[in-house]
């Protein structure tokens, strides 16, 4: 190699370091602006799934709402907001449709919150304080000593959770539903022996239930 050819290496050596450097840095900005653009993304991203999540949560009390506002005999309006927020809160944490716990309330007390049966059920989803203390007990939540299944949002809370074990135990809505009423010893005797459980109340429930959707599809229409 002539020295005019070394020399000529050694210049251009020189002369890529710098742009090479140059070059680098460039592709570190350009990374670090991809990885911002994603980062901001991901972040609108989150921003507008969750504001979705909140208009669907809302959309969901608004029609739970209707309906107590519609059938209630005797809550004031504050009782009613809350009892729309307990009826939501325990359908999605029990992955039950929270017309079907409306529609179990409406064949059970027609939402007066005074109800008492001739076997000792109380309140909204019709809960006897057996039953009631019983469930408190395994899902931790607080029994008063006096006049517990009066207060519309324990009852619902106990109520849910009972329909909630039914339908695990049974793994039937159906059963479930019927063992609601009849008790499951009762239901669990029928089904032992072959025998068909009386329908009576599970139809009951079901034609409110049905009724209760038109009534949304309606409202929705209107």
């Amino acid at each position: 190699m002539s020295l005019m050819e070394r020399k000529f290496k050694n210049r251009m050596i020189f002369i890529s370091r710098p742009a090479g450097i140059l070059l680098l840095v460039l592709y570190s900005l350009q990374m670090m602006a991809t990885i911002l653009l994603i980062w901001s993304y991901l972040d609108q991203k989150e921003i507008i799934n969750k504001q979705a999540q909140k208009i669907r949560e809302m959309e969901e009390k608004l029609k739970i709402l209707e309906i107590i506002e519609d059938y209630q005999i005797g809550f004031n309006e504050d009782e009613i907001t809350t009892l729309t927020d307990v009826i939501y809160e325990e359908s999605v944490k029990f992955s039950i449709d929270p017309l079907l716990i409306l529609a179990v309330i409406k064949t059970e007390s027609a939402f007066k919150r005074y109800q008492r049966s001739h076997m000792g059920a109380e309140g909204l989803m019709q809960i006897k304080p057996s039953i009631g203390k019983s469930i408190a007990e395994k899902w931790g939540i607080d029994w008063p000593q006096k006049k517990g299944l009066w207060n519309p949002d324990l009852n619902v809370r106990l109520g849910t959770a009972y329909l909630f074990e039914l339908i695990l135990k049974f793994k039937d809505v159906r059963k479930a539903i019927i063992a609601y009423n009849l008790g499951e010893t009762v239901t669990r005797e029928y089904l032992y022996l072959g025998a068909t459980p009386p329908a009576r109340y599970y139809n009951r429930v079901k034609k409110n239930y049905l009724e209760l959707r038109r009534q949304i599809e309606e409202n929705q229409n209107f």
